[in-house]
């Protein structure tokens, strides 16, 4: 079992910086891939980005490549995401979520944790 808390979102300008941050409980966190996904109001949940339990991979959606950066620190049961030049578009309620694999990591029904979101608003 594990639980995810996410925090750090807010409202910053477009061209800023925000860096979110998941929590995570459970003694197993180092098994499970981690990744952000973001919902925005009348959209489908979207993939940002997704890190291997060794760190070793990571994966981005196009959108966000080059401005976000996904890490992971396993001694402190933490992932956090940086997001560079934010724009507008960007802006959603950001999830942290957990995966057995990284087959389709894509897809948020691969995986089986999920944070309670939070809040980000980039003002144009």
């Amino acid at each position: 079992q594990v639980q995810l808390v996410e925090s750090g979102g807010g409202l910053v300008q477009a061209g800023g910086s925000l860096r979110l941050s998941c929590a995570a409980s459970g003694r197993t966190f180092s098994s499970y891939a981690m990744a952000w996904f973001r919902q925005a109001p009348g959209k489908e949940r979207e993939f940002v980005a997704v890190i291997s339990w060794g760190a070793d991979v990571t994966y981005y959606a196009d959108s966000v490549k080059g401005r976000f950066t996904i890490s992971r620190d396993d001694a402190k049961n933490t992932v956090l995401l940086q997001m560079n030049s934010l724009k507008p578009e960007d802006t959603a309620v950001y999830y942290c979520a957990a995966a057995e694999t990284l087959h389709y990591y894509y897809r948020p029904d691969r995986y089986v944790y999920w944070g309670q979101g939070t809040q980000v608003t980039v003002s144009s």
